[in-house]
């Protein structure tokens, strides 16, 4: 008979035995069990409230190292699911999550991973409801991926598409960027700062809420995650066959990061956050939105950053500070591998 009590994971927790449940029992249950009535079927049966349409969403979190300053897998995993839907205008509701667990992966570890997950789920607030655990052999798994799938509402007259950008509208940034790229990057080669630089990762749903509440003409919201800010407007300059100029000084920018950037060779605008989002938004409402923005605690430092422009469809435009201009094209290969 196996034996109980492991303080690592063993393969027997992936049998769908005696471990597995008391793995289920012991660990996930008492952190993720959010309704038990939910919590012992193969399916969860959910009510979806109000009028509206239904947002559906799905990532993987493979992030290394597992833990980092601001974060971890299991917080990260939340935002991240919540963030995707937040910027369709949706309003989170429900969060599944697989777990696939590699041999030897500490228990205590991962009911760090798991209590941090049910802090961010209760921070948002959104619901994980159905979730799933495989193990692996040993050096196959690098501890633990995650993949989750998350269900939200978008309300009726909320209607935001990368394809909806104008010529004259403004882009706006949520706040300073690069911050857990760089955090990532730090805690995992060991990099010294000469200040202490946390990851971003943060849910945004209340930050679009608010935004949404000052306008209905924001175009469309992306959070800039792998690739960065160069990769989410390069999408919607594609999508709405249309140019965009980014001013450099209006960049905001923390001196750690930016100092970091140019002792490595990487460019600001590739590196990935994690709890930020840009906004294309009409020039007459612009203002507006920033204000409601800045009122936000995720939101304090946005910035208007470029404007969309008729020219040059397709091309994302970056003007510098001495006065020249440079193209921002889609990053070519992985600047930074495993941040999400």
């Amino acid at each position: 008979m196996p034996m109980s009590g492991y303080d690592a994971i063993v393969l027997g927790h992936g049998s769908g035995g005696r471990l597995s449940h008391e793995l289920l029992t012991s660990l996930f249950l008492p952190a993720l069990g959010q309704g038990s009535e939910l919590a012992r079927e193969d399916q969860a049966v959910l009510p979806m409230p109000g009028e509206g349409r239904l947002a559906v969403t799905t990532d993987s979190f493979v992030v290394h190292p597992l833990v980092f300053p601001g974060g971890d897998i299991g917080s990260l995993s939340v935002h991240g699911t919540v963030n995707d839907l937040a910027v369709g205008g949706a309003r989170p509701l429900y969060i599944t999550a697989s777990f696939i667990l590699e041999e030897g992966l500490s228990t205590s570890l991962l009911r760090r991973i798991v209590e941090s997950m049910r802090r961010a789920c209760e921070a948002v607030p959104v619901r994980l409801v159905a979730g799933d655990t495989k193990v692996v052999d040993r050096g196959k798994a690098d501890g633990v991926f995650i993949t989750t799938t998350g269900v939200g509402l978008v309300p009726d007259g909320v209607e935001l598409s990368a394809a909806n950008a104008r010529p004259g509208d403004r882009v706006l940034v949520s706040g300073p960027l690069g911050d857990h790229g760089i955090a990532i990057l730090a805690a995992r080669q060991g990099i010294e700062l000469e200040t202490a630089l946390e990851s971003d990762s943060a849910p945004l749903n209340g930050l679009v809420l608010d935004m949404l509440a000052v306008s209905r003409r924001i175009r469309c919201m992306r959070d800039p995650t792998r690739g960065g800010l160069s990769s989410a407007l390069n999408e919607i300059a594609a999508s709405s066959n249309v140019g965009i100029s980014l001013l450099e000084t209006s960049l905001p920018l923390r001196p750690e990061v930016r100092g970091a950037c140019e002792l490595l060779g990487l460019d600001p605008l590739y590196v990935a956050c994690e709890g930020r989002l840009v906004a294309i938004v009409a020039e007459e409402d612009a203002q507006r939105v920033l204000g409601a923005m800045r009122g936000h605690p995720q939101g304090r430092e946005a910035a208007v950053v470029g404007r969309v422009t008729g020219a040059r469809p397709g091309v994302v435009t970056l003007e510098s500070s001495i006065g020249g201009s440079r193209i921002v094209a889609l990053l070519s290969g992985e600047q930074l591998p495993r941040i999400c």
